[in-house]
């Protein structure tokens, strides 16, 4: 026989990145779930996480013993504390907390990493609400899963394990809707998408071992959606990248077209690196911007790229932007720079070889706070200033946001 899992007694203290809280158990850092900064709580260790030679350590709360001014009934049920935690849906992780505090909370996270990693004397901003709803309702994109069983629904918080759920408050009304007429399927994944039309898509992905045999006819090309920004419709794939939150892409746009005005000089060469299927190389046109350039290693996204900017004669490069960089000639006079990297951050090569083709401004967006500040960091050694600092709270109940920041020389 096993024994069952330890339970502690902790307080909570503090509030990582990445949808957890920090407590200290014998002077060792445990990560916990479903509390909030103030709280006691009883919480249970995951016995894949600990042990004596482990640096930190996993604990689930299994009981809130002294709660938080904070803390309000889960936004998802499903997901409430007082279900099992093996029984809780991932996605949400920030729930259980009313929102002005989620974004106190994200304010704190997106703080230690600018005073950890992006060196002294950088204050964060608010996180702004980019509406002034319940923080449901907004999802566009949803990915459930389908088991061996045939069971449809999200993951487990921090598992691969589906839970079946009676409800989506994160979602659109209408992908919500979807998502709970699926049933059964082939083991994988179904994308819920919806696009611009306010159509719901349901695209469903066989397991990544079940791909076609070599031989067998090649998947159909995706289905193209339209999603609008002001007055500019974007094509992207259905399945493609595009932005969560209905108002996101609007959102980010505005942010960035306000931070590069004055920038944009019509005699320069002006970037829009992870450029996706052009959304912020339109704004760079829109500035004023005569000769663009966006570089995206989707070689779809890029072919979506070009027939969007077709009329702003943008050049769409398919390339990873790190090679990309170094390939460009010497003396090319740059002028401002979109840098919107994946989770991972741009990284130091990149940072590097941005230092070197010298532009006159960057508008960094970024979806991960500590890599946005360790890419922060690097600039600021190579002598960058970090000018304007903006967050937006675009993903309601979970820990992500947004942030977008003015570096210049």
């Amino acid at each position: 026989m096993t024994s069952s899992p330890a339970l502690l007694d902790l307080d909570i203290t503090g509030i990582p990145h990445g949808g957890t809280f920090i407590a200290r158990h014998e002077g060792r850092v445990v990560f916990v779930s479903d509390a909030i900064p103030g709280e006691r709580v009883r919480a249970r260790l995951t016995e894949d996480s600990t042990g004596e030679s482990k640096s930190f350590w996993r604990a689930e709360t299994v009981e809130v013993l002294e709660a938080s001014p904070h803390r309000r009934p889960h936004i998802w049920a499903e997901a409430d504390v007082s279900r099992s935690p093996e029984d809780r849906p991932g996605g949400a992780d920030l729930g259980h907390i009313d929102l002005a505090q989620q974004r106190v909370l994200k304010r704190q996270v997106l703080t230690e990493a600018l005073d950890r990693f992006a060196g002294p004397g950088l204050e964060a901003p608010e996180i702004e609400a980019v509406d002034s709803t319940d923080g449901t309702g907004w999802r566009t994109r949803v990915t459930l899963h389908v088991d061996d069983e045939g069971r449809v629904g999200p993951y487990a918080a921090r598992s691969h394990r589906v839970i079946p759920v009676s409800s989506h408050p994160l979602a659109r009304p209408a992908v919500a809707r979807a998502a709970l007429r699926l049933a059964g399927g082939e083991a994988g994944s179904v994308d819920l998408v919806e696009p611009g039309d306010g159509e719901v898509r349901i695209i469903r992905r066989d397991r990544l071992d079940e791909r076609p045999a070599r031989g067998q006819h090649r998947r159909p090309a995706p289905e193209v959606v339209y999603e609008q920004v002001g007055d500019r419709r974007f094509q992207v794939d259905a399945g493609g990248f595009w932005q969560v939150h209905p108002r996101a892409a609007s959102v980010l746009d505005g942010a960035v077209y306000g931070v590069l005005d004055g920038h944009v000089d019509p005699e320069k060469t002006h970037f829009d690196l992870y450029g996706g299927v052009g959304l912020f190389a339109a704004s760079l046109a829109d500035l004023g911007g005569t000769d663009i350039v966006t570089v995206e290693s989707s070689r779809r996204a890029t072919l979506h790229a070009q027939q969007n900017l077709a009329s702003l004669g943008v050049n769409a490069v398919t390339a990873r932007v790190d090679r990309y960089l170094t390939g460009v000639p010497g003396g090319t006079r740059a002028g401002a720079v979109v840098l919107d990297p994946p989770r991972a951050g741009a990284g130091r090569a990149v940072v590097d070889a941005l230092d070197t083709l010298a532009p006159e401004a960057i508008a960094y967006v970024a979806c991960d706070p500590v890599a946005l500040a360790r890419d922060l960091g690097t600039f600021r050694e190579h002598g960058w200033s970090v000018g304007t600092l903006r967050g937006f709270d675009l993903f309601p109940h979970s820990h992500h946001f947004e942030v977008v920041a003015l570096l210049t020389r």
